[in-house]
């Protein structure tokens, strides 16, 4: 009778035991009962084992939850940060937008303009996509360079802008031999142009003065061909640009010499009077 009666009585605890856990499994304890610290460090938590949507989400809820708190200024710059790291550009930009509108003069302001910066920046991933990425990127860094020269992040910036001000040249080159190669030399050569013009800092303007040499003697112009080369001769006379274009203008009898007026007749005068470059 005892052992039936201890036996009963384990299985009655076991079935309460049971029913507890599924009770505990299934019942959510709302957001609301929780103090903004708790969901922040929820979030956090989120972040630690690499899930940024749902930390995104739960520092979304501090701020609505939490309006106005220290607690929100926090996890609102914190979900512009976890969209970014879940490659959700939009949404980090208008977490980063709403930071600087909400606490413009706060010590993480230059935080965010630097993500909003970096949420068009980290697009720019083929040479052959639109460019207006690029050119709102380099808007964006040059915000956080003329608004926070002394911080870490004006610092990236300056190297980030560079990078994308030369990915911008290479589009140009890219199309100006597309052209070229298929005989459209004028089309080509107001490209290369562009590059020298506008972009004569970045590493694509020895290549974009040759190719005005090749595009020009095409074209017939050689008066435009050797004030290139005089240029490229100028600037990088020991690239192999420069041999290759010498070459080029010797074998037509020609000669790497700034002849005649025009936009490379001015810029190879600015060179002189050390304007340029």
């Amino acid at each position: 009778m005892a052992r039936s009666t201890s036996r009963a009585a384990l299985i009655a605890s076991l079935v309460a035991a049971t029913f507890l856990t599924a009770c505990s499994g299934t019942q959510e304890v709302p957001l609301e009962s929780y103090s903004a610290e708790d969901i922040y460090r929820q979030a956090e938590a989120k972040m630690d084992v690499k899930k940024p949507k749902k930390a995104a989400e739960l520092f979304g809820e501090v701020e609505r939850l939490y309006p106005y708190s220290e607690w929100a200024k926090r996890a609102l710059i914190m979900q512009a940060f976890a969209f970014h790291k879940d490659r959700d550009y939009e949404n980090a930009r208008g977490a980063a937008q709403r930071y600087i509108d909400f606490y413009p003069a706060d010590e993480d302001a230059a935080y965010a303009q630097y993500l909003l910066a970096l949420s068009y920046y980290d697009q720019i991933d083929e040479i052959g996509r639109d460019q207006g990425l690029t050119f709102q990127a380099l808007q964006a860094l040059r915000t956080v360079i003329e608004r926070y020269p002394d911080t870490e992040y004006a610092r990236s910036s300056v190297l980030k802008f560079d990078l994308a001000f030369d990915h911008l040249a290479a589009k140009e080159m890219e199309i100006g031999r597309y052209y070229l190669k298929r005989g459209n030399y004028a089309s080509a050569v107001n490209r290369f142009r562009v590059v020298v013009e506008d972009f004569q800092t970045t590493s694509h303007t020895p290549e974009a003065l040759y190719r005005l040499i090749e595009g020009y003697l095409s074209l017939g112009l050689n008066d435009e061909a050797q004030t290139a080369g005089a240029i490229l001769g100028h600037n990088f006379q020991s690239t192999d640009w420069y041999k290759d274009g010498y070459a080029l203008l010797t074998g037509r009898g020609l000669e790497p010499k700034a002849r005649g007026g025009g936009w490379l007749g001015n810029i190879y005068r600015q060179i002189l009077k050390g304007e340029w470059l």
